[in-house]
């Protein structure tokens, strides 16, 4: 199994009675899992069960999640002021005599229902539809958790392929140190040798000979790079075994990440030839990409 990408986008939607809702869910790199919600006002109730079922799904990442939910028209009724309607055909009357009009003048009824106030729309109590609809609107979010996930997931195959390049391109880089003349034990003598007698030719004074070659030996033990050469071999090991562990492997492979530069540095650093200094450079370049891939992991 590949590790999940904590990247992803998903939404679903459908139709209750009498309303209609769409969730929408974004996901981005994080350090721990964050869920922020977005809910339409008397929808409240539904977060502590929302976040619950992400929880569940998701370990890493900072998620977005909205509900939009749209009542239909047919569930919307009309209701007329009557008492604000009343006072305005009153005061419609009362106008017309002053102004010496005929008082049974026929009022324009239509005119005054268009008066802000005298036709009001009663709306659904979404707390009540809320409460009423939560298993629709919670099988909605799982639906979307799942079309997340799966774009997570197919996000995860494309960052394993890519991490598994890196790690042969690391194991080739090994493989060129180790192999390199520069390591070979005859050659770090016959170097050292030719570096002991030259101290040796060019000093006024006289030097113990003996020192001399104890000195050189020790500097050739902490030129010795084999041991960074295993742990780098161990670590793309453990790289490739947590790739295929199925579960959150992020947080190992961003420690991971920190061991091989850890080992690329030590590497620069003892490196007795260029070309050696090289290949170390060439590793944390490699290393630097895996470290950027490893960020997006779950």
């Amino acid at each position: 199994m590949a590790p999940y990408s904590m990247t992803g986008f998903a939404r679903s939607q459908g139709e209750g009675e009498h309303f209609s809702w769409q969730w929408e869910m974004r996901s981005v790199n994080g350090r721990g899992l964050d869920v922020r919600l977005r809910l339409p006002g008397g929808f409240d109730a539904l977060e502590p069960e929302v976040r619950k079922r992400i929880a569940a799904r998701l370990k890493r990442g900072s998620v977005q999640v909205s509900l939009q939910v749209r009542t239909r028209e047919e569930a919307q009724a009309l209701r007329v002021n009557r008492a604000l309607l009343e006072a305005l055909m009153r005061e419609a009357l009362n106008a017309a005599r002053r102004l010496e009009m005929q008082a049974d003048v026929r009022l324009d009824v239509a005119g005054l229902m268009n008066v802000r106030g005298v036709v009001e729309t009663a709306q659904v109590d979404l707390s009540a539809l809320a409460q009423d609809q939560a298993d629709v609107l919670l099988a909605g979010l799982e639906e979307a958790l799942e079309a997340l996930l799966e774009m997570r997931a197919e996000e995860g195959r494309r960052l394993a392929c890519v991490i598994a390049g890196q790690m042969d391109e690391v194991e080739r880089l090994v493989g060129r140190a180790r192999a390199h003349p520069a390591l070979d034990p005859g050659n770090i003598r016959a170097r050292l040798k030719e570096q002991v007698a030259r101290l040796l030719e060019a000093s006024e004074e006289a030097l113990d000979a003996q020192r001399l070659h104890q000195e050189a030996a020790l500097l050739a033990v902490k030129a010795d790079i084999t041991e960074e050469l295993d742990r780098l071999e161990a670590h793309v090991a453990a790289v490739r075994a947590l790739l295929q562990a199925g579960e959150p492997v992020g947080r190992k492979l961003e420690f991971l990440a920190q061991e091989f530069n850890r080992e690329a540095n030590t590497l620069c650093s003892k490196a007795v030839d260029a070309a050696i200094t090289d290949i170390g450079v060439a590793l944390k370049t490699v290393i630097d990409q895996f470290r950027e891939q490893v960020a997006n992991i779950e």
